[in-house]
């Protein structure tokens, strides 16, 4: 769990503190019918479904399909997307909770971590169409004979969610929202346009509303949730960010000290 945690810290720090490293991306270098564009942040749509194999072990399959793109807080739709081509993510995960269980995720928070998380980065000319059920996001139409773009694993990553209250019914419900930190391995150099070479680490953080989370009876399916993925330098591992902290931490007693 604590690899979990920092993963999920430094992401939200790259996040919050700094402003988010910049891409190209050029969709014509990969066949596909658009033209380049630069962001620092991608914007998904979550079609999935989650199930409990047991009281605690969950699997979530689904696509997050790309929306939109933001730079420096403004948000844009590349020329042709999801009119003349789409991009979308298919991915495959499983995970454990260690705060609630199944039997009680419907009535009080929960926590958890991702155990295994893989990913594909896909994209494909004309327009695909997503839907989500118990057993999984589906891809309904659109995506045979994809390019693949790009692909990776998890580094670290949790899940949780809170109680809100319906406002239709005055009722509380639970939302479920999770992050990770995964690598990233580009498979198209032609699409990834810059930096060169491209990043190797993405951050990614999903949260959703009460209308997009259907319980169902192992689960739940998520349609058209929300989630964001932006990139960084690749991430020291934690035994190196331990080092580095206490580091900060003497400098600043030894500079205490040096004071009048």
């Amino acid at each position: 769990m604590r690899h979990h945690a920092l993963a999920l810290a430094l992401a939200a720090a790259y996040s919050s503190s700094w402003a988010l490293p910049s891409f190209t991306l050029n969709p014509s270098g990969a066949g596909l019918a658009g033209t380049s564009f630069t962001g620092d942040n991608i914007l998904t749509s979550d079609f999935s479904g989650v199930t409990f194999s047991d009281a605690t072990h969950f699997v979530d399959n689904g696509f997050l399909q790309v929306t939109s793109v933001q730079l420096g807080g403004n948000t844009f739709t590349p020329t042709g997307l999801n009119s003349s081509y789409g991009l979308w993510f298919r991915f495959q995960a499983t995970g454990h909770l260690t705060t609630g269980n199944a039997s009680t995720l419907l009535s009080a928070p929960a926590s958890g971590a991702f155990d295994t998380l893989t990913y594909t980065l896909s994209g494909n000319n004309g327009t695909q169409t997503f839907s989500a059920t118990p057993a999984g996001g589906t891809c309904v139409s659109g995506c045979a004979g994809a390019t693949t773009l790009a692909n990776g694993s998890i580094i670290g990553g949790g899940v949780g969610s809170t109680m809100m209250i319906d406002p239709n019914t005055m009722a509380a419900v639970f939302v479920p929202n999770a992050a990770a930190t995964v690598s990233f391995a580009a498979a198209s150099g032609a699409f990834f346009q810059a930096p060169n070479p491209f990043y190797t680490v993405a951050l990614t953080s999903f949260t959703n509303t009460i209308s997009q989370i259907v319980p169902s009876g192992s689960g739940f399916t998520v349609t058209q949730g929300g989630g964001s993925i932006n990139f960084a330098s690749p991430i020291p591992e934690p035994n190196i960010y331990a080092l580095m902290l206490g580091g900060l931490c003497m400098l600043g007693l030894l500079m205490r000290r040096r004071r009048p």
